[in-house]
């Protein structure tokens, strides 16, 4: 039973056991029932030689001396009137001195002593009286009883193949009642995604399954502790590193003023770049922090169109006046995702087309009522081995230069993996010859 469910385990377990109990019953209960009817009917057989016995003594004694042959008397048949009983009386010497009707002498073997016997397909009788000097056998067909059996087999036996159905079902049904609490629980584990570390209730766990579903809380529990070190380190020193990086930027501009050396100069744009290229990491580092950690769906719900709408205006501004044509729902998108963090991705996404894009070229940003945001811009195809790993953290396409700290596609994919949906990348953009599409899908509300 390697796989099965614990549920099915019982369930078989308990059949098995109802079946083997019932059939052993069934069973025991024939087996009495059949004793208990040979009895009664022996006993029925050797009442009627009792009855026949003296009958048959007076009127051998009644005859006169000399007088002989055989007398046939009236078959004898049981209270249903069905089944014929009959019957012979003999002389010691095994002359036939009464015969019921219907019986023939060969039906009956020789006298062999008091008690019962079956031969030649009758349950016998036999009893003597006068010391053996008259003999009777009274007999029954073999067949009535096995017919009666048969009746008796089919009464006790036919209930159960109705009653072990019902029975079978009712356990089934029973078993799964039993397990409905696991059966929850273990859907609620399903439905989780992988960054939600939050307690599982335990509403209604059975007591032999509290102690692990309790391990489990505690284990998910230790494992957000120790994310939430992790994020909280990266964050922090992100912040931290904020300052001292602004602070060196400005002292390497004001070298740059003041000096009018020219080798000087250009040292210090040199190192103005890589400190730009600092803040532009830190900075990402925060996002990604903020995009893994922080809370995902508030109580309230906000347009998302709203929240788009505004991002890529100031993304626009910020890169000099590009154009972001916009595709929005005329009704708009009410979600309880939190804003900022559609917002960070959307930043993300925006910010990467614009970085990669072919310079000049329109960017189309488009959002689905469904709970979808897709970003396309014009550029060369990638191909597809960059495609396959440029959403992984520090990773850049080829030819991209130093340009963007590797961590805008592993944020966005970290929020709408949060949000239930997932980041799918293409290039060429489908029905083109080139160009890059991200297409990001997620649950716009919290599934209940």
């Amino acid at each position: 039973m390697k796989g099965w469910s614990l549920q099915t385990r019982l369930a078989l377990a308990l059949g098995a056991l109802v079946v083997t109990l019932w059939a052993a019953g069934a069973a025991f209960t024939a087996h009495r029932l059949l004793a208990r009817v040979d009895a009664v009917f022996d006993a029925e057989i050797e009442a009627t030689a009792e009855r026949i016995l003296p009958l048959a003594v007076t009127e051998v004694l009644g005859r006169e001396e000399g007088e002989t042959g055989t007398q046939i008397l009236p078959l004898l048949r049981d209270d249903s009137g069905e089944q014929p009983m009959i019957y012979i009386v003999r002389a010691s010497g095994g002359e036939v001195l009464m015969l019921s009707h219907g019986a023939t002498e060969t039906d009956f073997p020789p006298y062999a002593g008091p008690g019962f016997r079956t031969a030649r397909g009758l349950r016998i009788y036999e009893d003597a009286a006068l010391r053996g000097a008259v003999t009777i056998a009274v007999a029954e067909p073999v067949t009535h009883r096995r017919a009666l059996r048969r009746e008796l087999m089919v009464g006790l036996f036919a209930p159960l193949a109705v009653l072990l159905p019902l029975t079978l079902a009712g356990i089934v049904a029973l078993t799964r009642l039993g397990f409905a609490p696991l059966r929850r629980f273990r859907l609620r584990l399903g439905r989780r995604s992988g960054a939600d570390l939050a307690p599982v209730p335990l509403d209604d766990l059975p007591a032999e399954a509290l102690p692990l579903a309790e391990t489990i809380n505690r284990l998910l529990a230790r494992l957000s502790a120790a994310f939430e070190a992790e994020r909280g380190f990266a964050a922090n020193a992100a912040h931290e590193l904020r300052t001292p990086l602004a602070g060196a930027i400005a002292q390497v501009q004001r070298l740059r003023a003041e000096t009018a050396e020219p080798g000087t100069a250009a040292r210090a744009g040199e190192i103005e770049t890589v400190l730009k290229r600092l803040t532009r990491l830190s900075e990402g580092l925060m996002s990604l922090a903020r995009a893994e950690g922080g809370q995902l769906r508030r109580p309230g719900r906000c347009d998302l169109a709203v929240v788009l709408r505004l991002v890529a205006e100031d993304a626009a501004r910020l890169a000099g006046g590009a154009e972001l044509r916009l595709d929005l729902p005329q009704a708009g998108m009410l979600s309880d995702l939190d804003p900022d963090l559609f917002g960070i991705l959307a930043r993300n996404l925006i910010a990467n087309a614009l970085r990669h894009g072919t310079p000049g070229a329109p960017i189309r940003v488009r959002l689905e009522p469904e709970g979808r945001l897709v970003v396309e811009n014009d550029c060369a195809a990638l191909p597809p081995a960059d495609l396959a790993r440029i959403a992984a953290r520090f990773e850049r396409a080829a030819g991209a230069g130093a340009e963007g700290a590797g961590l805008g596609l592993a944020i966005a994919r970290a929020i709408v993996e949060r949000a239930g949906g997932g980041l799918d990348l293409a290039s060429p953009i489908p029905r083109a010859a080139q160009g890059f599409r991200a297409s990001a899908h997620f649950l716009p509300d919290q599934p209940q």
